[in-house]
């Protein structure tokens, strides 16, 4: 057997050799878990925590600078009525208006995201794609979210895949890569599994559910299969790599639901913008509504909050 061949063999027979997921036990664990309630001075630190996860998203085709714009303002202060609500971890938008972005946030620390790798299709040659990131961290994005090809992983070459991650994260050059498995085309949480460890294997910084353009997008019970993935390859590495559910995330109850799954999961170190994100782009508001409502004891108007 030729090295590439046996190199295929061990990568194929370690991701079949996973333990198969418990897709009963896996919904009833989430259910479970989703069902707690947490006091009020814990709610208080959730809402902020979550805010501070939150990867400000606008991916439209009718996209323009100054909705970016207007974007990266509401991430810097979310609240324009309040200057102690946190901002959110990162602005995400597509290559062609990271430029916009990065210039907007410059020197806040908020980070600047973008998709790339011909999202959400992913269907275009490497070199496009290696195109994509270089245009994308040469215009400013310092977090690059790259989509995997699902025909070849469903196809049983993840061999290609495997590569096509390796090189991305190499065109990353110091960005973080976020590897899209778009999980709701994976049909199956042996599937996930699977597409999981392949992307940490591979070397992503980050593995996250879905472009947001496919339903069902992030699941409880994906974000638990995928929260046990980066838990046991830091047990066998001692490498920590994030997780960022995106796509039908909308309300701060739903928030809630993840940032126990986190806990109760993958652990407290994940409980940090730097190992898990929303990828959002109404949940913002509904959070903001929640804070306030703790701060004053009822519902605000929502007139004070942008849209977005």
């Amino acid at each position: 057997m030729s090295a590439p061949t046996q190199a295929i063999g061990e990568l194929r027979g370690f991701l079949h050799g996973l333990p198969g997921v418990d897709r009963v036990g896996a919904e009833a664990r989430a259910a479970t878990l989703a069902s707690r309630s947490i006091k009020t001075t814990a709610k208080q630190w959730a809402l902020d925590m979550a805010i501070s996860m939150i990867d400000l998203t606008t991916l439209e085709g009718q996209d323009t600078p100054g909705k970016v714009r207007a974007l990266c303002a509401k991430a810097k202060r979310p609240d324009p009525a309040d200057p102690t609500a946190p901002m959110v971890a990162a602005v995400c938008v597509y290559p062609d208006l990271a430029h916009v972005a990065a210039a907007e946030v410059k020197g806040s620390g908020v980070h600047v995201a973008s998709v790339a790798t011909a999202f959400p299709s992913g269907r275009t040659s490497l070199e496009v794609k290696l195109a994509d990131v270089k245009y994308a961290v040469s215009a400013g994005a310092d977090e690059v979210d790259m989509v995997i090809d699902r025909g070849a992983f469903l196809a049983g070459d993840y061999q290609l895949v495997f590569d096509e991650i390796a090189a991305v994260k190499d065109a990353c050059g110091d960005a973080h890569l976020k590897v899209i498995l778009e999980t709701g085309e994976l049909v199956t949480l042996d599937n996930v599994r699977r597409a999981s460890w392949l992307a940490l294997l591979a070397g992503g910084d980050f593995i996250k559910t879905s472009t947001g353009k496919v339903s069902p997008a992030a699941t409880l019970p994906v974000c638990l299969v995928m929260l046990e993935a980066v838990r046991d390859f830091h047990a066998a590495t001692g490498r920590q790599i994030g997780v960022k559910p995106a796509g039908g995330i909308r309300t701060t109850k739903d928030a809630v639901k993840h940032l126990v799954l986190v806990n109760e999961t993958a652990g407290a170190d994940w409980l940090t913008p730097d190992r898990f994100r929303f990828g959002a782009s109404s949940l913002l508001n509904d959070l903001l509504l929640q804070r306030r409502r703790m701060e004053i004891g009822a519902y605000a108007s929502a007139d004070h909050l942008t849209l977005g």
